[in-house]
């Protein structure tokens, strides 16, 4: 019977760039975030003597060859553990196609996961969690964060990966505009200001090296670190409802380089940014920001009320999908991956 397999999609809660290094990549720091929307990726496999793989999809924009991340990513562990399997994988787009979710990634772990369930393979390998992740690390910057799942510290291009104690659940908007952002051009804007302002590539090493620091010290540090909201809305709630907001909020300091060369290039992202925000008001976001280099942006929220706000704002603004959703732990993350 085949696997069904929810492929969730991904927020950047932080994301700090250094300066390009020699080999043209760019050392990152980001923290990720899993979210409750997903796609759904059904996948049925059984040996056989020669690997074929067939992959279909709902949506005509999803490559269904060797392009697609979940063909690369099941070709690559056939060969890496020398098994030959006939494999049929199809992918139920409910995720926008490219916008900075992740989507194309966790369809790569999705697949990888329906494989693994058709095949049996955890139960012959002993060290295959290691392997399962090493191997995501070779298709994608974004592929082995949703290997990890919730709250994950992603640094180098992204692909090197750390739990984090997860953030609760909380109230997320996702606003993905038609307007399209190239991520190879939101590079070379950042390249070019890092050259204006003189940023070199030992002077970003250091400043990314503090930032992990204050990360890890401020995650780990539960009730007191980057997980608390501004005083006002906490002095207003007591008991466990106060030690949740604590956990749920996002300090000021977390930022996305990419909005510094990306909202100049398109100001719609600025405006919608600023709508999800609503700072001042009573509906405002613990946290708004862009979503990788985007067009994706996001808004997290204490309350379901406060989110349905957000999308009612963002109807001033054309040509704008906004949905409303909640992140996922990692503890809710793996027990309801297979449907």
């Amino acid at each position: 019977m085949p696997t069904r397999v929810r492929s969730h999609a991904k927020i950047n809660l932080g994301l700090y760039i250094g300066a390009p290094r020699p080999d043209g990549f760019h050392e990152l720091l980001t923290v990720y975030q899993t979210l409750e929307m997903h796609d759904f990726v059904t996948v049925s496999a059984k040996p056989a003597s020669q690997t074929s793989i067939q992959l279909t999809s709902n949506d005509v924009r999803v490559p269904t060859d060797s392009r697609n991340t979940a063909w690369k990513i099941v070709a690559l562990t056939l060969q890496t553990l020398e098994i030959s399997a006939e494999v049929e994988i199809h992918i139920e787009k409910q995720l926008p196609v490219q916008g900075g979710l992740g989507a194309g990634s966790a369809n790569a772990i999705a697949a990888l996961i329906g494989l693994e369930t058709e095949l049996d393979i955890e139960s012959r390998l002993r060290n295959w969690p290691a392997d399962r992740l090493l191997i995501a690390s070779k298709i994608g910057s974004d592929v082995p964060l949703f290997s990890i799942g919730g709250t994950v510290l992603g640094l180098d291009r992204g692909q090197e990966v750390y739990p984090l104690p997860d953030i609760e659940p909380t109230w997320c908007v996702v606003a993905v505009p038609t307007v399209g952002v190239s991520t190879p051009q939101a590079f070379r804007d950042w390249d070019t200001l890092c050259s204006a302002r003189g940023l070199t590539q030992e002077a970003s090493a250091g400043k990314l090296k503090q930032l992990s620091r204050a990360y890890a010290s401020a995650f780990a540090s539960g009730s007191s670190g980057v997980l608390s909201a501004d005083s006002d809305r906490r002095k207003n709630l007591a008991g466990p409802q106060e030690s949740a907001l604590v956990r749920t909020g996002i300090h000021s300091w977390i930022a996305n380089d990419f909005e510094q060369v990306v909202f100049p290039q398109h100001p719609t992202l600025r405006e919608i940014k600023r709508l999800l925000a609503a700072t001042g008001t009573p509906e405002a976001a613990i946290h708004a920001s862009l979503s990788g280099s985007g067009s994706a942006l996001f808004g997290l929220y204490l309350t379901r009320e406060a989110a349905e706000a957000a999308v009612a704002r963002l109807e001033q603004v054309p040509d704008v999908a906004a949905s409303i959703t909640r992140t996922v732990p990692r503890s809710v993350y793996w027990p309801e991956m297979i449907v």
